[in-house]
């Protein structure tokens, strides 16, 4: 993946280009820590959390992603489509968290998302609006 250095980091890199937007949305969950994810997301981004409740800004977009990174576990990603048009593009993935956190229980989370991405004018994309919708949750025990 081509792209910018987040944090210092060769490991968090934003694209600057729309089929790297996954990639660098993947490393930048995984990494669990919060400045370098929301690095990944637009000022002005909107996040729908599972409850269908917009999350807008910094700290709103943090509670969630706080709550997402609790698990400890990675988040794996398969493209459905990316579709890009100047400097918009629209990306429907399936995604899961899956594994056994520290404490012994077993998380299986999986849905499909339709997110927006937002070329800046530093010329790298950046999450501008997410929905995971249709989110699946499984406990198996």
């Amino acid at each position: 993946m081509e792209g910018c250095e987040i944090a210092g980091s060769p490991t968090y890199r934003l694209s600057a280009t729309p089929e790297g937007i996954v990639d660098s949305l993947v490393d930048h969950f995984n990494s669990r820590d919060i400045e370098t994810m929301l690095s990944f997301y637009e000022d002005d981004a909107v996040v729908i959390n599972s409850k269908g409740e917009p999350k807008r800004g910094r700290n709103e977009i943090a509670a969630e992603l706080l709550h997402s990174f609790g698990f400890g576990l990675p988040i794996r990603i398969n493209v459905r489509n990316i579709y890009a048009a100047g400097n918009l593009a629209a990306l429907i993935l399936d995604w899961k968290i899956i594994g056994t956190k520290k404490n012994g229980e077993i998380v299986n989370i999986s849905g499909t998302s339709n997110d927006y991405a937002k070329k800046g004018v530093d010329g790298y994309w950046r999450c501008w609006f997410g929905n995971p919708f249709g989110v699946r949750v499984r406990n198996l025990l």
